[in-house]
């Protein structure tokens, strides 16, 4: 099959872009859009001109690395699938695709499609994590949790950090993936401790990168590649007023 792609190139951080129109004719159904974008490198390569940026690690959906915007839709047509395993039988033969990437100005462009995603690490180094000392790991057993509690907390956990959700919010906001991480420790015992001052702070760095606020659009839940809720935005803005009136 051949499939037509206009991608976004654009060799710096504070350099101008623009889209180019590429042909790959020996596209196959079964391959992923990674792999096509591989394919067009190879083209591009042999002709003597610059490959295609793009971010990729695991290819399985797991890691978050893929994410671009195919079609204007984040991570492409398929409902909670990473571009990685988004397959070109989801498409038509002879079909013009357009690839950009995420759109937020919390994420500047580095290089084509590659974007800096570092305000996520500093949303999570303000606070997503557990550090009181708890010595030795206890026997799983022994810490009991509602059998719902967990399999909710392991469903907010599931994120990936990919960064769909704020390239797919009209106000480019952050909320799924921080509520995400906020959510998933407020409801396992480990992380009770600090629960309070987490929410506080990893909400007052996304404040400070620049993300926008929430204004229940959905299109983050939409898009997210392990399908999270926006419940988990909900969970979040209760934690916050219960620490803030604490």
């Amino acid at each position: 099959m051949q499939i037509q792609l206009q991608v976004w190139r654009q060799s710096g951080l504070d350099q101008p872009g623009r889209f180019e129109t590429y042909t790959v004719p020996n596209a196959h159904p079964d391959m992923s859009f990674l792999e096509l974008l591989d394919v067009l490198n190879e083209q591009l390569i042999q002709q003597g001109e610059i490959p295609v940026e793009f971010d990729h690690d695991c290819r399985e959906g797991i890691c978050g690395s893929c994410g671009m915007m195919i079609n204007g839709q984040a991570h492409g047509p398929q409902l909670q699938t990473a571009a990685c395993q988004l397959h070109l039988r989801h498409f038509r033969a002879g079909e013009r695709l357009v690839v950009e990437p995420w759109r937020a100005a919390a994420f500047p462009v580095i290089k084509d499609l590659v974007v800096d995603r570092s305000a996520f690490d500093r949303i999570i180094a303000a606070g997503g994590y557990i550090s009181v000392p708890t010595g030795a790991a206890p026997e799983a057993n022994t810490l009991p949790v509602a059998k719902a509690q967990a399999d909710l907390a392991f469903d907010y956990a599931t994120c990936i950090g990919c960064g769909a959700c704020v390239a797919a919010c009209p106000n480019a906001s952050a909320s799924l993936f921080t509520a995400a991480k906020v959510a998933h420790l407020s409801l396992l015992p480990q992380g009770e401790p600090q629960r309070q001052q987490r929410v506080l702070k990893m909400t007052q760095q996304m404040t400070q990168e620049g993300f926008g606020d929430c204004s229940n659009h959905a299109e983050c839940e939409a898009v997210c590649p392990k399908g999270i809720s926006i419940s988990a935005i909900a969970r979040m803005r209760r934690e916050y007023l219960r620490a803030a009136w604490a």
